[in-house]
């Protein structure tokens, strides 16, 4: 049986259902993955992703902002899936052992999608830990890649680049497996450099969308931005 593979997470208020606005011709069909697949060793262990922040876990903001851009959302995270069953999101583990970091969370994406949503072309993912990410994520990364005509995307914020926010094309799967499995590559620049990416720029400020709590003391100053920017 194919696994439920839709957006079954109740929609936040103000989230378009998925299928309402995805793709709509503007850019390809595109899956949405959530990486929550780290080891979360500054924050004593356990999932960032379900920390609450602004009164909703930083899961549910992250669903809410990619759901209306994306055809289909599933969740890389290791370990025991049924911690994140409430979602009724696909759960998919590195297919990678060993924890080599977030190339192998964006392949294990890839394999799903090439799996199971196909007419997928792109998937554009983003951390679990990231509370404030701008809502036009998915159509900017996609504009960035259109006007450089290069098969990759990712954020920028303030001048810094968020390689793990990134749009990645299917057809580029059998490379990055064998980059990761044949060279033992680790870093997304390195990897990306050899195709050619383009860069979505956002400004840092008031709020840098980009933030993301690997602390308990970002935990704490993310509250404090969720409260002084209620729309971030």
């Amino acid at each position: 049986m194919t696994p439920r593979s839709t957006l079954l997470h109740p929609p936040l208020p103000g989230q378009v259902n998925s299928r309402s606005r995805a793709v709509a011709g503007e850019y390809p069909p595109t899956l949405g993955l959530i990486l929550a697949g780290g080891l979360a060793r500054r924050m004593g262990g356990g999932d960032k992703a379900r920390i609450r922040i602004g009164g909703a876990t930083i899961l549910d903001r992250v669903l809410a902002r990619l759901a209306p851009h994306c055809r289909t959302l599933i969740i890389n995270a290791n370990g025991d899936p049924a911690r994140f069953a409430d979602t009724g999101l696909v759960v998919v583990a590195d297919s990678v052992p060993d924890f080599v970091g977030p190339l192998a969370g964006i392949l294990a994406g890839l394999d799903w999608a090439a799996a199971n949503a196909p007419d997928c072309g792109f998937i554009a993912s983003a951390p679990g830990d990231c509370p404030f990410l701008p809502k036009d994520l998915v159509p900017r990364l996609h504009q960035a890649r259109s006007a450089a005509n290069m098969p990759l995307a990712c954020a920028r914020s303030g001048g810094r680049r968020h390689p793990v926010v990134g749009l990645w094309p299917l057809a580029l799967r059998e490379d990055l497996r064998h980059a990761l499995t044949g060279e033992g590559l680790r870093k997304i620049d390195m990897w990306t450099a050899r195709h050619g990416i383009g860069t979505a720029e956002w400004p840092d400020a008031p709020v840098d969308p980009f933030f993301n709590v690997n602390t308990p003391e970002d935990a704490g100053r993310a509250e404090a931005i969720a409260k002084q920017y209620p729309e971030a």
